[in-house]
């Protein structure tokens, strides 16, 4: 074979090597800005998280909550992967110049195409039935103000980027299928092609170059759609389709109504009810000092896990579907909470990197520039939002971390808080009166 022969697979392993890479380039970046949250200790109950990773994550239980969506979404989750398990045999050819290396594997080779092919041709349904929902239907989560410019084009992109993804996998299979019945060199005879044998049809007539020409065309297209897409999931919220199975096995496994305390604060409250205790010790001196900071009102200050959920955030709206407070008109979306999150974290690890790995302030701070005060106190803390997310993203946390800081930091709770706050450390309850005034009321 002549050098000239060996072009195709050169260039195949070029761009195998570059996207890869890049993909690498951006997975450090994204474990990068996840470590910028504060560590805590996840390493709790592991038997219980490997449950829920794969009850949640790969079972999909939370999806089929609401049945249309969730078996859509199956579908092309399911089929999506499962037929990029083709991809492993597109590297081998494209490396080694071979056509159909797993052909050998006789009927189970014929019952995997099989099966890839009807499961492509499923997710162009699901495909075809969500951008309906999101288009034509107008679905009212998707189309709340955070859901504007961007994130309402990257729903969409994505849509479209499957499709056309599905269209050259079952293209080239079809053209595969008509070389294969005209018995051209190089086009073993193998696979099942229940799907694509019908698109072959449109092309009976054609010539065996012409056949190869629209097969390579489709197959090289195939191979470099499914790189490039791999590549744009850092940008977008497909993200979670490697993140939900982290993101799950570190989930809340707390019941939904138990908050996080601050331990030196729990550790005082402790001393103050003790009657046998020493109010003028010297406090000990242990790993539950006080922190540098109470609460959150930027990325840094919240932990890793909350961080991972905001990267992780499919922008579903489900949490904001099931949000009292928004229901009723408020700011608040728990949805919004996360994309802010996440926003703000990018715009620091861009900070980081121009600023060569150090972050230089730049006046900025989720509170506030991202999110308000009045969004935080428009939550009621029913936990609807962490119950209603499929994968186990807990926006809750994140606002009552950056409730802390406005509280224990600022003293900028609501006036009505404020009130009972002083109620409680006066008259031990959060009424204005006094203990012996309490039952006065009776004598009335």
């Amino acid at each position: 074979m002549s050098m000239t022969s060996y072009i195709p697979n050169i260039v195949f392993a070029i761009l195998l090597s570059l996207g890869i890479g890049y993909f690498v380039k951006n997975v450090k970046k994204l474990t990068r800005n996840i470590k910028l949250g504060r560590d805590v200790d996840v390493s709790d109950n592991k038997p219980q998280r490997w449950k829920n990773m794969a009850r949640i994550a790969l079972g999909q239980t939370k999806m089929v909550v609401r049945p249309i969506a969730g078996i859509m979404h199956i579908i092309v989750y399911v089929g999506f992967v499962i037929i990029n398990i083709e991809v492993l045999e597109i590297i081998i050819d494209g490396i080694l110049g071979t056509h159909r290396v797993f052909a050998p594997l006789g009927s189970i080779y014929d019952f995997l195409i099989g099966s890839f092919e009807i499961l492509a041709f499923l997710v162009v349904v699901a495909v075809v039935v969500f951008w309906v929902r999101r288009n034509t239907i107008r679905l009212k989560r998707f189309f709340k103000p955070e859901m504007e410019g961007w994130p309402k084009k990257d729903g969409n992109l994505i849509l479209y980027i499957e499709l056309v993804l599905m269209g050259l996998f079952l293209t080239m299979n079809a053209a595969d299928f008509q070389l294969q019945q005209l018995d051209a060199p190089h086009y073993v005879k193998a696979g099942a092609f229940p799907i694509s044998q019908y698109i072959a049809l449109l092309f009976q007539g054609l010539s065996i170059p012409t056949l190869i020409l629209v097969e390579r065309v489709a197959w090289w297209l195939h191979i470099v759609g499914i790189l490039a897409f791999l590549n744009y999931l850092y940008y977008s919220k497909h993200l979670h389709i490697l993140l939900a199975f982290p993101n799950t096995y570190y989930g809340k496994l707390k019941p939904q109504g138990a908050f996080s305390n601050v331990q030196s604060v729990t550790n005082e409250v402790k001393l103050m009810m003790d009657p046998s205790a020493d109010p003028f010790a010297a406090p000990a001196e242990d790993d539950s000092a006080e922190p540098e900071k109470f609460g959150a009102s930027d990325v840094m200050d919240l932990n890793w896990v909350q961080l991972l959920n905001a990267y992780t955030c499919t922008e579903c709206g489900r949490c904001t579907s099931e949000c009292p407070a928004n229901q009723t008109g408020k700011k608040l979306s728990p949805r919004k909470i996360m994309m802010d999150t996440r926003d703000r974290l990018e715009e620091v690890g861009k900070n980081i990197d121009a600023n060569k790995g150090k972050f230089v302030p730049d006046g900025k701070q989720l509170l506030d520039n991202y999110i308000t005060k009045e969004e935080l106190w428009a939550c009621t803390t029913c936990n609807a939002c962490v119950q209603a997310c499929p994968i186990s993203i807990d926006p809750l946390s994140i606002i009552v971390e950056m409730r802390r800081f406005l509280v224990m930091e600022q003293s900028a709770a609501p006036m009505e808080l404020n009130n009972m706050m002083s109620n409680i450390e006066n008259n031990g309850a959060p009424w204005p009166y006094n203990q012996m005034d309490r039952l006065n009321w009776v004598n009335e």
